[in-house]
């Protein structure tokens, strides 16, 4: 089936009793079991609920894969990752990802005995050279947070199968409708699905999808005894969202490209940073592993006075964490998302302090233009 009728229907038949088209949501925390031992393949909340693999199997299918698993949010995903392996293994990194990706992984998991290397994997060959003996998992931000760095997923997963590590994919920024790292190779897409999947900035949520039956049943058993579950409803919200994740896509990409063109046109910013760009340094890697572009853009200003007038004049855009949603958003990666970096290894990164990260929404792109233009004025 294409993107769209899968969006639509995959994971989802009409409620057998009523007939109801929408999957009704299962608000329920236990199942009646007809006698001892005896059930109808659902005993308890936590581990079944049809609204919740209802979800999953959605999901699943939009990323070609076989198994979805929902948790209560993007890190709490990210933190069940870590369940694939123990104390002394080492796991290699995108030196640019996000920033609670950063503070999950220094700042928590070291303390568990886990070994963490960034590197620029936007370079395969830093990532040949990063490996150890005890590297397990390769985890990839691609296009990265907030520098929209990209790498290449075929070349990084042949690295990976060479040397039997397992590679992860965090593919918040593009959604399952532009990119899907599966099907070049990849063992795992983590996305965060309260940005793009739901679009509609009322839901925190967060999904893996593998086609490993062996990573499935280990993460599966990881969703059950830790329990970050999402609830039915928020399931709900996010299954009626992926209905239009196509239609929402392919606006926010035209007007990401439309206002990218402006801020370098303009030269109100000093560097413009958006894959869409031909001036962009992976701008033909992302042609050959996108289906667009995505509405992710960052600009630096040059002077933090300048950012600061923008960031607190604008009116249409919205001063805020978070991306993806139908409404445009603007933030400052190095006091909001990133804060949690170092100053130094955020400087290395170029997340500087006239950085500001721009999550063009589906108004009139005009009026986005208009906005930035009022805000300096």
């Amino acid at each position: 089936m294409g993107f769209s009728t899968d969006a639509i229907h995959a994971g989802q038949t009409p409620d057998p009793v009523t007939g109801a088209v929408i999957v009704p949501i299962y608000q329920t925390s236990t199942y009646a079991q007809e006698e001892l031992g005896k059930h109808k393949g659902y005993e308890y909340g936590r581990t079944q609920n049809l609204t919740r693999q209802s979800l999953e199997a959605n999901i699943a299918a939009l990323e070609k894969g076989k198994y979805g698993i929902a948790f209560g949010s993007g890190l709490a995903a990210t933190h069940a990752l870590t369940g694939l392996i123990k104390a002394g293994d080492h796991v290699i990194v995108s030196n640019n990802v996000y920033g609670g990706t950063y503070r999950l992984f220094e700042l928590v998991m070291k303390d568990y005995g886990l070994d963490f290397s960034w590197v620029d994997t936007s370079d395969l060959s830093n990532i040949e050279k990063a490996i150890k003996k005890n590297t397990k998992l390769v985890y990839l931000e691609t296009p990265t947070n907030p520098m929209l760095n990209l790498t290449d997923l075929e070349g990084a997963a042949n690295i990976c199968k060479k040397n039997n590590l397992t590679s992860i994919v965090d593919n918040t920024f593009m959604s399952p409708y532009l990119q899907n790292p599966l099907t070049l190779g990849c063992d795992i897409v983590l996305h965060s699905s309260t940005k793009y999947i739901n679009g509609h900035s009322d839901v925190i949520g967060g999904i893996i999808v593998t086609s490993s039956d062996k990573i499935h049943e280990r993460l599966r058993y990881i969703q059950n005894a830790v329990g970050a579950v999402p609830s039915p409803f928020d399931c709900w919200l996010v299954l009626r969202s992926t209905k239009t994740l196509a239609v929402r896509m392919e606006r926010h990409n035209q007007n990401a490209m439309k206002l990218a063109e402006f801020l370098v046109e303009s030269e109100i910013a000093k560097k413009v940073y958006y894959p869409g760009l031909r001036t962009h340094p992976h701008h033909e890697l992302a042609k050959k592993q996108m289906r667009g572009f995505g509405g992710m853009i960052s600009a630096d200003f040059g002077d933090i006075e300048i950012a600061k007038k923008i960031l607190k004049n604008v009116k249409i855009f919205t001063l805020g964490e978070s991306l993806g949603g139908v409404e445009s958003l603007i933030s400052h990666p190095a006091s909001m998302t990133h804060a949690s970096v170092p100053k130094e290894e955020r400087d290395k990164l170029g997340i500087t302090e006239s950085l500001v990260r721009f999550s063009v929404g589906i108004e009139d792109v005009e009026d986005l233009i208009s906005d930035i233009e009022n805000a300096l004025k």
